[in-house]
Order: C-alpha cells, then sequence, then structure tokens
C-alpha cells in the first residue's frame, strides 16, 4: 500500500528531537511521499536539508503563508520566491491564501500576495495549495478573478460545507482531507461522500491537526493512515483503494512520478 502525505511540515521544531524516527515511523506505515508545503523564507534551508537527506521522497512547495503576510516584510518575503522560482523547480506554490482567524487588518496585503502568487504559479505551470481560515468568501473571491484553464492545485486542509466543496472543485482544485475528518464535530464526513474520490487528497498538515485517537497531540505523517481509515468507512471502499486513488490523485496534481 502506499500513501502520500500532500501537506506535512516536517521541518517544523516539533520534530527536531526525533524527525528521522519520525520519517521512519511514516516509511512503515506506507507513507513513502510527503509533499513540503513553504511559510516563509526563515524555513528555507531547512526545507532545502530535508530534500537533501531524503532525495526519493520529498518534494518541495515555495510560497508565503498568509499568516505570514506582514506589512513590514512582504515585499522582501515575495521576492525571495521569485528569486528560488528563478533559481530552481518546485512542485507547487504554497501554502498560500487568507487567514482571517488571526488578523483581519492585514486582509488586503494578504489578498494582493496570494493573488500575484497564483499568477506566478500559472505563469509556471504549476498547482497552488491554499491555505483558507475564516476566509472563504474572500478566497473564492481571489479565485474567481484568477479562474483559468491554467489554475489547479489543492485546497489544504479543507474544513467547508458542500457548497464550498462543490465550488473548490469548479476551480480544479482537489480537496486535502486530514485529522479533521476524524473529529465528532468536523461536520465533513457528513456529506464527504457526494464529493467523488477523484477531488480527494490526503495531508496530515505535521505537527498540526492530529486525527482521533491523537487529537490535541503532536501531529505526524504516520497518522495520515487513521485519515484513509476514515475514509474507508465514509466511502465504503477498502484501505487500499482509498490509498491507490488518493495517490494517483497526488502524482497527478503535482506532477509527481508514479
Amino acid at each position: 500500500m502506499r500513501i502520500i502525505d500532500t501537506h506535512t511540515h516536517l521541518y517544523s521544531e516539533a520534530f527536531d528531537e526525533d524527525r528521522d524516527a519520525m520519517i521512519e515511523r511514516a516509511f512503515d506505515a506506507g507513507v513513502q511521499k510527503f509533499v513540503i508545503p513553504a511559510i516563509d523564507s526563515t524555513y528555507t534551508e531547512s526545507m532545502y536539508e530535508l530534500e537533501k537527506k531524503y532525495p526519493e521522497n520529498i518534494y518541495l512547495m515555495t510560497g508565503l503563508h498568509p499568516t505570514h503576510v506582514k506589512e513590514e516584510s512582504v515585499q522582501e518575503e515575495l521576492n525571495h520566491i521569485k528569486n528560488q522560482l528563478a533559481q530552481r523547480s518546485f512542485y507547487a506554490i504554497g501554502e498560500i491564501g487568507i487567514d482571517l482567524y488571526w488578523d483581519k487588518s492585514t486582509l488586503d496585503i494578504q489578498k494582493d500576495a496570494f493573488k500575484k502568487q497564483i499568477q506566478w504559479a500559472k505563469e509556471l505551470d504549476l498547482p497552488i495549495v491554499i491555505h483558507c481560515r475564516d476566509a472563504f468568501d474572500e478566497v473564492f473571491e481571489v479565485l474567481e478573478s484568477e479562474k483559468g484553464e491554467k489554475l489547479r492545485g489543492v485546497f489544504h486542509c479543507f474544513t467547508g460545507t458542500l457548497e464550498h466543496a462543490k465550488k473548490a472543485i469548479s476551480y480544479n482544485l482537489k480537496l486535502g482531507i486530514g485529522g479533521v475528518v476524524t473529529f465528532k464535530n468536523g461536520k465533513i464526513d457528513r456529506f464527504l461522500n457526494e464529493i467523488d474520490l477523484s477531488h480527494i487528497v490526503l495531508e496530515t498538515d505535521s505537527p498540526y491537526l492530529a486525527p482521533a485517537p491523537y487529537r490535541g497531540k503532536r501531529n505526524e505523517s504516520s497518522y495520515v493512515i487513521r485519515v484513509a481509515e476514515k475514509l474507508s468507512t465514509v466511502y465504503n471502499k477498502s484501505l487500499k483503494e482509498i490509498a491507490d486513488i488518493t495517490s494517483k490523485n497526488a502524482e497527478a496534481i503535482f506532477a509527481i512520478n508514479g
């Protein structure tokens, strides 16, 4: 069985004490590929080191996380991304988007940074990976302005309604399903079977949002199996079918060889 964790912050300080052991546990669970989102320039070297150590398993993105969009540094951060894109290849631009949970005052510059990074992705024919928190209307407003054949990617950590799901899919986005689907109050498990599996990819967002029965603890990539098990129940398919279909979806969207 093969599983791809399409969103994991393996470079996080939360793994500094046992990163290699944690990755080995993921290998043992059948997770062989990890797609790594960016946050800001302070993590770039750590991401490159991870890629160097695990060249057959690590697939890097570049991008500026919306919670790190600050007026005093946004231009410098965007320049850093543009320089990286000119120097080497990436599998996606992400995670990018809008987050109004922590700071509503930066909405305008978040929207500008989001739009600019989408435009770069389209120019380079790369997928995007979207972070959305308390901002579905604002994210969809930007996507509507940038829609087209070149727009594609993943709506990371999808927590919306069935209507939100269908709208995201209409913009050629897969739904990134993680630990929330296992939560008693997560709600998305109630309608997810109405979304064809061809639109679903698996993720952990580790070290955040650990699935049940680990909720509240540090998340790690091996726990993606718990997400797959939940989807097996939701879709009434075998665990292997869930793993195979979602992995093919991930390989297609990120142009990862099978």
